[in-house]
């Protein structure tokens, strides 16, 4: 299993780490800062290293969920590396930070419509969320509910709890469509103060401030009870 630093710093943008091992389909570390796609949010993308000073373009990031191995696909396997090296690696931080904006003010359209979540897509300027409602949101009004919630500059923080002790707290999981990620240390929960808890295995940012300035674009009707609300960074 890979170390996941992210998780307990999410603003970590470099590190070291030694070469587990070189694999067709990727490089395994045996510790990481890149986030690997899941819940909606794509995999980091960025730079290793090796001791000559030889750069790897990273293009993708994924984890096995048996293994909880995580694979940096490289855009090119030209450069050999081998197993036991110790390389230095760097992630796309402009784009890691856009999601991790991205993924918390989609937390905050979970608390406002206090519904459950039948999916989300995370993206650069744009990303969406489903959410199990039967009225169509008034754009206008949650424009300015996130607004407001954004300007609170509200703490976000981090804290784990057992499966065991999560399933007692079946009210605590939004989405409908899996369920959350369980590591060897449990299961983590993203905590938004006076706001929102929930399961959530993503990145982040640590004030609802650095959100920043967003917009509430086309909300669409994808089923009987199926909304999909779009929204953009527009900073």
């Amino acid at each position: 299993m890979t170390e996941e630093i992210y998780c307990d710093d999410a603003y970590a943008k470099t590190a070291q780490a030694r070469i587990v091992a070189v694999h067709e389909g990727g490089i395994e570390l045996e510790r990481t800062v890149f986030f690997p796609m899941g819940g909606g949010q794509p995999g980091d993308t960025g730079i290793i290293t090796n001791r000559n000073g030889k750069q790897i373009e990273i293009r993708d990031t994924i984890k096995a969920a048996d293994s909880g191995i995580h694979m940096h696909i490289p855009v090119s396997q030209s450069t050999r590396l081998s197993p036991g090296e110790i390389i230095s690696m760097e992630i796309n931080w402009p784009r890691r930070y856009a999601f991790m904006r991205m993924h918390t003010l989609l937390h905050l359209i979970c608390a406002i419509m206090d519904s459950e979540v039948t999916g989300c897509q995370i993206g650069f300027e744009k990303s969406r969320i489903d959410v199990n409602v039967d009225e169509k949101p008034d754009r206008d009004v949650l424009q300015s509910e996130l607004e407001q919630i954004v300007a609170r500059d509200l703490p976000i923080r981090a804290n784990w709890m057992t499966d065991k002790k999560l399933s007692s707290k079946p009210d605590l999981v939004r989405t409908m469509s899996g369920q959350p990620p369980v590591s060897s240390r449990g299961v983590r929960l993203i905590e938004i103060e006076s706001i929102d808890i929930q399961p959530c295995g993503g990145t982040h940012v640590l004030r609802t401030s650095e959100i920043g300035k967003l917009r509430v674009g086309k909300i669409e009707n994808k089923g009987k009870h199926n909304r999909r609300i779009n929204v953009h960074l527009d900073d």
